[in-house]
């Protein structure tokens, strides 16, 4: 399934993402994170379980759970209407928006991290990253509602952390 639709009349280099959500989680449903009170999205049962380790599954198989991507906060997920919740030891992956140090995730998918962008920009000026997932997006083999633990398309973080290590690097270059 393609979870990251691109819509066809934008150009490339600044496409614009839809994010799509898993039949059994609600676009519009939005609660503040139950430890720090951040911005938080639905997250579906089955993106979930991909990410916790094994022994903690049996713990998220009743209710509804968030996302939280307050990057300070240890909190990954919570439950909506309850107390329990994951926080980062809980799961078998590095999430990119919580950790400060490298490698920082960025593209679960294809296996792209912040250290790819900046070692391309510094070879080369630029980054053809964000083009190159575009690219397999519309070829149809992205898996961001299972692979990412924010159950969303990468893209739109990937094409902002390219932008700024792009400003940083041409910052450096001019000497400002």
């Amino acid at each position: 399934m393609n979870c990251c639709a691109i819509e066809p009349s934008i150009k490339q280099s600044s496409s614009r993402v839809n994010d799509s959500v898993s039949e059994d989680v609600s676009a519009s449903v939005t609660q503040d994170c139950t430890d720090c009170g951040g911005h938080s999205r639905a997250v579906s049962r089955k993106t979930m379980l991909l990410m916790l380790k094994p022994e903690l599954l049996e713990h998220a198989m009743t209710g509804a759970y968030s996302f939280c991507s307050a990057r300070d906060c240890p909190v990954v997920y919570f439950k909506e209407h309850g107390s329990h919740q994951f926080t980062v030891d809980d799961l078998r992956m590095r999430v990119g928006v919580k950790v400060k140090h490298d490698p920082i995730p960025l593209c679960y998918c294809f296996g792209f991290n912040e250290s790819h962008i900046r070692d391309e920009i510094s070879r080369t000026g630029d980054s053809t990253i964000p083009e190159r997932i575009s690219r397999l997006i519309r070829e149809g083999l992205c898996a961001c509602e299972a692979r990412n633990p924010s159950g969303m398309c990468c893209l739109g973080e990937v094409n902002k952390i390219a932008k700024r290590l792009t400003a940083i690097s041409a910052e450096l270059v001019s000497g400002g």
